[in-house]
């Protein structure tokens, strides 16, 4: 079986306060993008388990790849038979664009179809939420709200058809526990869902990402990605998650958008998409 997981962009992200078990309360629209990942999972035909990745390197062991920890999370579970798992790999790592997540979760499902172990929604998004907070979304990746650290989701209508999106990848990693320790959490007395409701480009100095003061101070080159945006005629303009991909909502096509390098030492790629 193969599938294709996508990534997701943040619209808005909000640091709310942080928990007694450690991590903090957000509040986020999450948002499906085109930028995806390949997964192949087939029973093993040799009785072992394989784990291999083509496309963007991947640092670390295989072992410790989402992926297989949601096979092994099913498999402790169920009782599985060994697997091949090949990832080819889209979404850069350390972005803020969730694919980890995306590809765990996809996992999740694949296994759930391939060996016919009739988890429902509910115990899907319960097994994906131990592997990590945006886990979740990708089990249904469509709009929604996030609250909690991410896994308490409500589908919204929120409806970009017709919009094109620039998404600027760098090549840089940030650390999302090191976002956490610098962002200040903060309480807010306005409701995202009333900004996301206006027109998108009122959305500039109403719809922020809390991560943005601590990750621009730096890499403030990310911060000139966001400004070349709309300098080049984004309506709003964001980080996504904790970093590093810059992100522009578009009315017009605005082609192939290659953003000049804003350090000499820095390089990343753009892509485009209709929404």
């Amino acid at each position: 079986m193969i599938t294709f997981p996508p990534a997701k962009i943040n619209l808005g992200l909000r640091v709310l306060n942080k928990r007694t078990d450690g991590y903090h309360n957000i509040e986020s629209i999450f948002y499906p993008v085109e930028l995806k990942d390949i997964l192949e999972i087939i029973p093993s035909p040799d009785g072992e388990f394989s784990f291999t990745s083509t496309g963007l390197p991947i640092p670390g062991k295989g072992e410790d790849n989402l992926v297989v920890r949601a096979f092994r999370l099913m498999q402790q579970r169920f009782g599985l038979p060994r697997v091949h798992m090949h990832l080819h790999k889209m979404i850069p790592m350390g972005s803020g664009l969730g694919g980890g997540s995306s590809d765990a979760a996809f996992a999740i499902v694949m296994l759930n179809r391939i060996f016919a172990t009739r988890l429902t929604r509910d115990e899907q998004l319960e097994l994906a939420a131990g592997i990590g907070s945006d886990c979740p979304f990708f089990i249904v990746p469509t709009p929604c709200l996030a609250r909690g650290r991410g896994e308490v989701l409500t589908p919204l209508k929120v409806d970009l058809k017709g919009y094109h999106l620039v998404l600027v990848c760098p090549d840089l990693q940030v650390s999302t526990k090191q976002a956490f320790a610098l962002v200040t959490p903060m309480e807010r007395s306005d409701n995202l869902l009333d900004i996301i409701s206006t027109p998108i480009q009122d959305w500039k100095d109403k719809l922020g990402n809390d991560f943005e003061v601590s990750v621009f101070s730096n890499h403030p080159s990310l911060r000139k990605i966001k400004d070349l945006l709309y300098r080049s005629g984004a309506l709003y303009s964001s980080m996504s998650g904790s970093g590093s991909a810059v992100y522009g909502i578009f009315r017009e096509d605005p082609g192939n958008f290659l953003a000049p390098e804003p350090e000499s030492d820095l390089q990343y790629t753009s892509y485009v998409f209709s929404l």
